[in-house]
């Protein structure tokens, strides 16, 4: 059986598209109908009139997915792929915080689950979260659950801005001393840098920018060589799209765990049984659209 022929032929017969975050293997990447960041593939797919969304990512992807196509089967085809900063805050722990700050608003980043979104007065990307903090009309912002993309935003306005203390695991293990060791064997590559990172890595870089924005940045600039600050996975589609330039890591080369968990035969599966279905009530569906709908302005 050629599983990647198998694929196909469900797809085709089940009226379903594959999307595949651009951290996740490159045999996954290579299957995908729409690779990107968790935003734009949820938006993209539904635009599309699939019955089915394979979501090849993580969890609050699958969930953002779901929320935006609340009409279509969302499948995630390893369960326990989550994220273990949007794990870092929970629905509760939000409420909680709301009732310390009564007059601050909440902007939430689309790495968090789907009650969290519903407890948040606006969602964010990577990015576009400076532009959402400084155009929302309040003073004082609850950011969640990054503390260093707060940090990042506060640099821009003279609002307020309380990060929760949730930080992604991978970025953070990007260090400052290993990107000015990257810098000197590279000498004359550009440094970009995820604003997930901490503070001290930014403020190295020569641009900082979403997975997305890295993309089409890479594509556009005429410099040939590139060092990449995020998860090791974009840089196989930056090498692919752009074969006449080098990328290389700003440092060892950092992976998430979750990311790399979903297999072919993970997504063979998952289209065959329809597994694992995401679920959500209606009314946190509804909530959360308002947050994400908010934010699409800005976009």
């Amino acid at each position: 059986m050629n599983i990647v022929e198998e694929i196909a032929k469900l797809k085709k017969e089940k009226n379903a598209i594959i999307l595949v975050h651009n951290y996740q293997r490159p045999e996954i990447q290579d299957i995908a109908d729409f690779l990107g960041d968790s935003l734009g593939l949820a938006k993209q797919a539904a635009e599309t009139k699939a019955r089915i969304i394979v979501f090849c990512g993580v969890r609050f992807m699958a969930e953002t997915a779901k929320i935006l196509s609340p009409g279509k089967m969302v499948l995630l085809p390893r369960k326990e792929a989550g994220c273990p900063m949007a794990d870092m805050i929970t629905a509760e722990d939000l409420r909680s915080l709301k009732k310390n700050h009564p007059d601050a608003k909440v902007v939430s980043y689309v790495n968090t689950n789907a009650d969290v979104k519903a407890e948040s007065d606006i969602c964010c990307t990577s990015a576009n979260a400076v532009k959402v903090v400084k155009n929302i009309c309040v003073k004082k912002i609850i950011f969640t659950p990054d503390k260093n993309l707060a940090a990042y935003c506060q640099r821009f306005t003279d609002k307020e801005v309380i990060p929760w203390d949730g930080y992604c695991y991978v970025h953070e293990r990007i260090t400052k001393e290993e990107v000015l060791m990257a810098k000197e064997k590279f000498p004359d590559a550009l440094l970009l840098i995820h604003p997930e990172c901490n503070p001290s890595v930014i403020d190295l870089a020569d641009e900082v920018l979403s997975t997305s924005g890295m993309v089409s940045f890479a594509k556009k600039s005429d410099k040939k060589r590139f060092l990449i600050g995020t998860e090791e996975g974009l840089i196989y589609r930056l090498k692919k799209e752009n074969p006449g330039k080098e990328f290389y890591t700003a440092g060892t080369a950092k992976m998430c765990r979750n990311m790399k968990l979903t297999t072919l035969n993970d997504v063979y599966l998952s289209l065959k049984e329809e597994r694992y279905p995401i679920e959500l009530a209606g009314e946190i569906i509804k909530s959360a659209q308002k947050a994400l709908t908010a934010m699409l302005k800005y976009v």
